[in-house]
């Protein structure tokens, strides 16, 4: 089933909250965001409805977050969506879905940090926390935490979609930053906890600074660059070293070199979202081009 087949309104957001937790009927429903995996409605003003919708992984993903959230939560000083409850498929609905607590703030795609100091701090308290030891039942990501070289091909692929759209003024700048990270030395610590998604619409901001994050659908353990790539797609200008002094333990530079790669990816994923949103191709998001083409700015900087 996905979105084309099934319409998700807030009468089926009422009625599945209604027939499965009905002490919470009588709370307003509204829409809250259309991501790549889920919807989020809205369920009064402290809790939210997490439903998948347009992608057949959504329903594993939205499990892994019910059973691994409500243990990591606690350590985490920035709020994270917690899952309450479990909604079970069902014949109006045949696919799990959550309730789980909202998080307020504003995507950073569309409100970047300007208290930049204390944005680089809180990061990286965020992954500081986050970044432990992972039991040996953690889940294995899907294409995030293990070898950077893993992605090389679909790397390759998207520089040269960008490169033939008139998206990248440099490609060969790219590619030195993508090979100085892919011939760094691999990770050989410990598997530890990931957020593996950490992009500017994941990450919200009030005042200026963080406020929390959202979507661990991609939670997993593996190599930390993955997560630290967010230093060069969330943070101002001259930020990197005030977050790398407050991260503990300090990372190594093999550490440090895989993170420009992770991050070097995910820029040119969103510059290609962002250029698809700007035609109103399908998948596109305008709000995310502005961050990556900034991103990209910064890492080729550290190769000149």
């Amino acid at each position: 089933m996905t979105h084309a087949e099934i319409e998700i309104t807030a009468e089926l957001v009422r009625d599945l909250v209604r027939d499965q937790h009905p002490d919470l009927a009588d709370r307003p429903v509204r829409l809250g965001a259309r991501g790549w995996d889920n919807q989020l409605w809205r369920l009064g003003d402290d809790l939210a409805v997490r439903l998948p919708w347009a992608t057949g992984s959504a329903d594993a993903l939205l499990r892994k977050e019910h059973a691994w959230l409500p243990t990591l939560a606690p350590r985490l000083p920035l709020p994270i969506p917690v899952p309450q409850r479990f909604g079970e498929p069902s014949e109006r609905f045949p696919r799990p879905w959550l309730v789980t607590t909202w998080v307020p703030g504003t995507p950073a795609d569309l409100t970047p940090v300007t208290r930049a100091s204390d944005a680089a701090e809180s990061l990286a308290m965020f992954l500081t926390a986050l970044h432990q030891p992972a039991p040996g039942g953690a889940p294995a990501g899907r294409d995030r935490g293990g070898p950077l070289a893993d992605r090389a091909e679909g790397f390759a692929r998207g520089l040269t979609s960008a490169t033939e759209r008139g998206l990248i003024d440099d490609p060969d700048a790219v590619r030195a930053v993508w090979h100085d990270a892919v011939t760094a030395p691999r990770w050989t610590g410990p598997a530890l906890w990931l957020h593996a998604d950490l992009h500017p619409a994941n990450v919200l901001t009030a005042d200026g600074t963080f406020c929390g994050v959202v979507d661990f659908g991609d939670l997993c353990a593996g190599d930390p660059a993955c997560d630290l790539a967010a230093v060069w797609l969330l943070l101002p200008d001259d930020t990197t070293d005030h977050f790398y002094a407050a991260y503990q333990p300090t990372p190594d530079t093999a550490t440090m070199r895989r993170a420009r790669g992770w991050a070097m990816a995910r820029a040119l994923g969103g510059i290609l979202i962002g250029d698809a949103g700007v035609h109103g191709r399908p998948g596109g998001k305008p709000t995310w081009g502005p961050p990556a083409h900034a991103a990209l700015r910064r890492l080729i900087a550290t190769i000149r």
